[in-house]
């Protein structure tokens, strides 16, 4: 997994060019997870994209897994869909997602990342609406296809 990690990061820094230069410092993917659900009020759902290059990608390798912010457990769904990372997070009771993680993360292998590359592209042109997230290294936008519905359940 650590070799594989290493190849997708090397991968990523030549086909992304580090934004405002290299010594710009980006957030960890997960800060900004974490902030956006709380800026959001810990919402029941969202759904969103994070440009590649405006985080650190510190959740590579995890594509179904508990996620706790502020005592309020999120089931997060995560595929990285070039030229975004993709997040889908459900507020729900924690439970064991090791199974589910590991039957995610194969399907994504065996099919070579194809469909959710061309998701990703795809996303690019539909991309709706955007929301800026304050990290402790500056702003991030978000991108979402559809305007979420503040409190919906669904």
């Amino acid at each position: 997994m650590l070799r594989l990690r290493q190849l997708h990061e090397a991968a990523l820094r030549r086909l992304l060019p580090p934004a405002g230069g290299a010594a710009a410092a980006k957030p960890k993917a997960s800060e900004v997870l974490s902030r956006h659900l709380r800026q959001r009020g810990l919402p029941h759902w969202t759904s969103y994209c994070v440009k590649y290059s405006a985080v650190r990608n510190d959740q590579f390798g995890l594509s179904h897994f508990n996620w706790q912010v502020d005592g309020a457990n999120y089931h997060v769904l995560r595929t990285g869909c070039f030229p975004f990372i993709k997040y889908h997070c459900a507020r729900a009771p924690r439970r064991d997602l090791a199974l589910q993680n590991a039957a995610f993360t194969a399907l994504k292998l065996l099919n070579a990342g194809i469909p959710t590359l061309l998701y990703g592209i795809g996303s690019w042109f539909l991309v709706s609406v955007t929301e800026t997230v304050h990290t402790s290294c500056g702003p991030v936008t978000i991108y979402f296809l559809n305007k979420e519905d503040e409190g919906a359940m669904y």
